[in-house]
Parts: structure tokens; C-alpha cells; sequence
């Protein structure tokens, strides 16, 4: 195990709450023209068109947007949880939509081994299938979040496992297989995915770049056009994408 993955799964939950709610933070505004909507391909809708991206992000939306919103964002959250429940739908149904906007989410495991954990499974379908299933964890925020809080000692048991059993043996005990089979991945697939020690270490790496490299210290947070917004809620980010052109 890299000392990147070992971080990752022992990073205290209760240090990292520190991290959530605190990733606004002053830059620059685009201010632009009004910009006219791109129609998508035909038969298509721009939210159903998704991408990764070379960061470990999903992108959604109009691959050549002229408006290229990042979230980084932790699915322990619950500023995050928030702004999912208040902006989501309207940001993707309106705005990527028009193919204005794209909207890429890059997964910041603050709260270790259950960011990671919950990351995967979000990540277990297809690739169309990671923003609507992180958005579905957000807005079940509380039924997510009230097993870690309850059976504290069975996850740590289960972070003493080896490697490729402990989240599965982790999202038994949290209720999280069958989370993810009522919403179409089934309780193998979500196995195959959680012993992924691969995929669980790049996604441990990947919060590592977010942090080190591109400077984010908290969720949400969300950089438009290469420049940080100082916005944590859809009520505050609405009005920077029509001050952008998004309108």
C-alpha cells in the first residue's frame, strides 16, 4: 500500500469536517456576453453526454463549452449535500443543457476511507451514471451518513482487513450494497468494484493532486474557467454563470 492510500484511510473523519463548507474562496469573475445555446447532437440531451477526464473528473455537458464549471466535491459533505438539493437539477436541466456550460465533478476523498468508498460505487456503472449517482448520495445525505455515526466500530474493524475486502466487508455493514442495487448497480458489480485496490488508490491519489498541486483546501469548491468562484451554494454560483455569458 502507497503511502498516498495509507493517508487516505486513516484520515480522521472529525478533522476532516473541518474541510467541508470551506471551499469558497476570492477570484476573478468572467464577466461576458450573453451567450447563445448550443443545440446538442441530434437525439441527444448535453446532461446524458458524460466524459472522464485526464484529472479523474466527469465531465457532463458540451465537451467545447465556452463556460467550463469544475466542482470539487466530498460525497460526506453536506454543504455539498446541499447545493446538490438546491441547484443540481437546475444546473444541469438548464444550463448544461443549453450547451453553454459544462460541468465536470473531481471527487475530494476529505473524509477518507467512506469518501472513497461511496466514490467508487459512484463510479461502479457507466459513465453517464457518476454525477446522477453522487447526486442521489447527496440528496440521501442522512440515510448515507447515519450508519457511519452508528456503527463506528464496525467500519473501523473493517478498515483492519486486507485491502481488497475491507470496503466490501465496510459497505455491508453501512447498508450500502443495497443502496447502490436500488439504484441499478447490483450487489457483484458493487464487490468487483470496492476490491478495485487499483482504482481506490488512483482515486486516493487524485485527492492528493487536488490538494497539492491545484491548491483545495475544502468542498465544495468550484472553479470556473480556470478561476476559483467565491460561491458555495447554487443561490451565490447562478448569478457568476449569467454574469459569465451562461444567460
Amino acid at each position: 500500500m502507497t503511502k498516498t492510500l495509507r493517508f487516505a484511510l486513516a484520515a480522521p473523519l472529525a478533522l476532516a469536517l473541518a474541510a467541508c463548507g470551506g471551499g469558497a474562496s476570492e477570484g476573478g469573475e468572467i464577466e461576458g456576453d450573453a451567450i447563445a445555446a448550443i443545440p446538442a447532437p441530434a437525439g441527444t440531451e448535453w446532461r446524458d453526454v458524460a466524459t472522464e477526464t485526464s484529472d479523474g473528473g466527469i465531465l457532463v455537458g458540451n465537451p467545447d463549452a465556452p463556460l467550463k464549471l469544475i466542482e470539487y466535491g466530498s460525497l460526506t459533505c453536506p454543504t455539498c449535500a446541499r447545493f446538490s438539493s438546491e441547484g443540481a437539477e437546475e444546473l444541469l436541466g438548464e444550463y448544461v443543457n443549453s450547451g453553454r456550460v459544462s460541468f465536470e465533478l473531481r471527487q475530494f476523498a476529505i473524509h477518507g476511507p467512506v469518501d472513497l468508498m461511496l466514490g467508487r460505487l459512484t463510479k461502479c456503472g457507466p459513465v453517464e451514471a457518476m454525477v446522477p449517482l453522487s447526486d442521489q448520495v447527496w440528496q440521501n445525505f442522512e440515510t448515507i451518513m447515519a450508519p457511519v455515526q452508528q456503527n463506528g466500530q464496525a467500519l473501523e474493524a473493517a478498515m483492519q482487513l486486507p485491502l481488497d475486502q475491507r470496503f466490501v466487508v465496510a459497505a455491508e455493514q453501512l447498508g450500502y450494497l443495497d443502496f447502490f442495487a436500488a439504484r441499478g448497480i447490483s450487489e457483484d458489480q458493487a464487490r468487483q468494484c470496492l476490491a478495485d485496490t487499483a482504482a481506490i488508490e488512483k482515486a486516493a491519489n487524485d485527492t492528493r493532486k487536488y490538494g497539492s498541486e491545484y491548491n483545495i483546501a475544502g468542498t465544495p469548491t468550484f472553479v470556473l474557467n480556470g478561476s476559483t468562484v467565491e460561491a458555495n451554494t447554487w443561490a451565490a454560483l447562478e448569478p457568476i454563470l449569467q454574469r459569465a455569458g451562461a444567460r
